[in-house]
């Protein structure tokens, strides 16, 4: 069976719960960045030990993206169906992501000035899914409803992010086979 289906040949897309839009319309645009941003967190990932507390962090958040991609991908007039925290993002992620910000902060002293990105690997990528996010926030607010928790959470990812770039620039948690 293949995995194409020829639906989207017109320019369109389907979208959760029913209904098509135009592939350049805010949803796609938004849902799209988020699913870049997830990709680009996966490249990061590759740069640490599987099960470091860097990979685990990275997985909690691409996982989170699935929800945000569902809410993203669904049209305003459907998203009363959306079941908060599996498909749409609630509260307690919010509270979670800003948890995990608070604590990975706290393990090294926060620059007071801009940074060089590049440092390692591990920063760079990390500092690149953080720009790539800055992106998903600017297409969300086109795409999200009023009072959606869509936009405070790719702000905070980015926070996290950029955190987690600054502490790997002067942490040993790279991929073992990977540093000489």
């Amino acid at each position: 069976m293949a995995h194409y289906t020829g639906k989207g040949d017109d320019g369109t897309t389907g979208l959760l719960y029913g209904g098509r839009v135009a592939k350049d319309s805010a949803l796609p645009m938004a849902y799209g960045a988020v699913d870049e941003a997830q990709a680009f967190i996966g490249v990061a990932r590759v740069q640490f030990d599987p099960g470091s507390e860097v990979d685990e962090l990275l997985v909690h958040v691409a996982r989170d993206l699935w929800v945000l991609m569902a809410e993203l991908a669904t049209a305003p007039e459907n998203r009363h169906k959306l079941t908060p925290g599996e498909m749409a993002v609630d509260q307690a992620m919010l509270d979670a992501l800003e948890a995990h910000v608070e604590l990975v902060e706290s393990k090294f002293e926060v620059p007071k000035s801009f940074v060089v990105p590049g440092q390692n690997a591990g920063a760079a990528a990390l500092d690149v899914a953080r720009a790539v996010v800055r992106r998903c926030e600017r297409h969300a607010v086109a795409a999200a409803d009023e009072g959606s928790l869509a936009i405070p959470y790719l702000n905070r990812l980015s926070s996290l992010l950029w955190a987690m770039a600054r502490w790997v620039e002067g942490e040993h948690t790279l991929r073992t086979k990977d540093v000489t």
